[in-house]
């Protein structure tokens, strides 16, 4: 018994000693933040070995199963449908074997409920002014006129029907969108707007420069360079 009481406590010392080791880097971001990082990017990439391991971790890390969930469902209007209903099948898997396995996740708190008298038009107009620090959202941009119905979309769907939900807090949408346009390719126009979102929703410079550490480390250095040239456009356009 004493035998199996002093394995445990070396097997617990070292893995607490590699995390520590292994965020020694990372300084403004704390582990749930990187971990829905991880969890974001290979939802985006569709790497599902990646993703299992980043889900497990993201759990030990203290994310609750709604919080992971939440994230995932999100990424379908970025990703879509058929990455993010593989992530959430494997999110499924991974948390009934922990199940099995006797380790007990925390559930999370579910959205609430929006009210009766929702304005997705006005709600989703005023959070993408507030992604993009303006006082009144865009209107007229050729993209709107050329399309009406994808910016009503983006409107009442994405930035109305997502944003509403507050499983999750808008700074942590952002640092999940940020995650998954960073690690694929042709998304850097996106980024762009969202990393300013991502900065205008509380994530600061440093958190963003930790953030391009772990796209570097874990995800494509090549991705990462085109994040951090992105990054430092934004943020010479700010000064």
């Amino acid at each position: 018994m004493l035998k199996k009481i002093l394995s445990t406590s070396v097997f617990l010392s070292i893995f607490f000693t590699n995390q520590l080791f292994a965020n020694k880097d990372i300084k403004m971001l704390d582990l749930k933040q990187q971990n829905i990082i991880t969890i974001s990017a290979f939802t985006a990439t569709g790497d599902l070995e990646k993703l299992e391991d980043a889900l497990k971790k993201g759990l030990d890390s203290g994310l609750t199963i709604n919080e992971i969930k939440e994230a995932i469902v999100h990424l379908y209007a970025y990703v879509g449908f058929p990455k993010s209903l593989n992530s959430l099948n494997l999110f499924m898997k991974t948390v009934e074997e922990r199940k099995s396995a006797g380790i007990k996740d925390k559930k999370g708190r579910e959205s609430s409920p929006l009210p009766k008298d929702f304005d997705k038009d006005t709600y989703g107009a005023k959070i993408r002014a507030q992604l993009a620090g303006l006082e009144k959202d865009i209107s007229g941009a050729p993209f709107q006129v050329f399309s009406p119905e994808i910016d009503k979309f983006l409107k009442e769907h994405l930035f109305a029907d997502l944003f509403a939900r507050d499983a999750i807090d808008h700074k942590t949408r952002e640092l999940v969108t940020i995650s998954a346009l960073a690690s694929m390719n042709g998304t850097q126009g996106q980024l762009v707007f969202h990393f300013g979102g991502a900065l205008n929703t509380g994530l600061s410079k440093e958190q963003l420069q930790d953030f391009i550490k772990i796209i570097d480390k874990e995800v494509s250095s090549e991705q990462a360079q085109l994040s951090k040239l992105t990054l430092h456009k934004v943020l010479e356009s700010r000064k």
